[in-house]
C-alpha cells in the first residue's frame, strides 16, 4: 500500500504548510457523491487520527484514514498549473471509471 506525490505537488505541500505556519502534511480522503459515485476530498492534516496509514514521499507525510485507503491505495498525487487555474491530481489504478466532468469516479 502506497501514496506517492510528484515534485510539483510535494513543493506545493511544502510551500502551503510553511505559509500556514502548522501542519503535518497532506491528508487524502473520499466521500459518496458526484454522478460516478466518490469524490477526493484532500485537507492538510493538523493530527493524525486512530485509524489514520500515514506515507512519506519526497519529505512530505500524507494521511489516510481506513475506510478511504482502499480506494486510493496506489494513487499518485500531482500538482498542475494552466493558466489561472491550479489543482491537485490523482492518478488512481482501482478508477474503473469517471464522470464527463471528472470530479467523481467509480472503482
Amino acid at each position: 500500500m502506497a501514496i506517492s506525490l510528484t515534485e510539483s505537488a510535494a513543493a506545493r505541500v511544502r510551500a502551503h504548510l510553511a505559509q500556514r505556519g502548522r501542519g503535518l502534511g497532506l491528508r487524502l480522503g473520499v466521500k459518496e457523491t458526484g454522478c460516478s459515485g466518490f469524490s477526493y476530498v484532500v485537507d492538510y492534516a493538523d493530527d493524525t487520527g486512530s485509524d489514520d496509514r500515514v506515507f512519506e514521499d519526497q519529505g512530505v507525510k500524507v494521511f489516510v484514514n481506513a475506510a478511504s485507503l482502499q480506494y486510493v491505495d496506489g494513487t499518485r498525487i500531482d500538482f498542475v498549473r494552466q493558466g489561472l487555474n491550479e489543482s491537485f491530481r490523482f492518478e488512481n489504478p482501482n478508477i474503473k471509471g469517471e464522470c464527463g466532468c471528472g470530479e467523481s469516479f467509480t472503482v
